[in-house]
């Protein structure tokens, strides 16, 4: 099992860039697929960007161009660089880890990102 605790959250304004963390602990051995989610109010969570454990990545194309998954094995960490924030990126964001054989799913707590003027 793993538990996983983001940070980095906070409220910025339009234009302006944050950069998430989430770090990995427990049977960290074992992960697999790392990503974050997020989800506004009265919406569904949806996948913003995930990265294997070997690195490759994706992103949705909501965020492309603006936000950059990245993973430090060697920490236990998996990142998200959030830059040109718009309003509608206003969302609690949540790290995601599969875990195992079985790709057994993991969740942080979240983290509040609010992007206004």
């Amino acid at each position: 099992q793993v538990q996983l605790v983001e940070s980095g959250g906070g409220l910025v304004q339009p234009g302006g860039s944050l950069r998430l963390s989430c770090v990995a602990s427990g049977s960290v051995f074992s992960i697999n697929d790392m990503g974050w989610y997020r989800q506004a109010p009265g919406k569904q969570r949806e996948l913003v960007a995930m990265v294997t454990n070997r690195g490759a990545t994706n992103h949705a194309d909501s965020v492309k161009g603006r936000f950059t998954i990245s993973r430090d094995n060697t920490k236990n960490t998996v990142y998200l660089q959030m830059n040109n924030l718009k309003p509608e990126d206003t969302a609690v964001y949540y790290c995601n880890a599969a875990w195992g054989r079985n790709y057994d799913v993991y969740w942080g707590q979240g983290t509040q990102v609010t992007v206004s003027s």
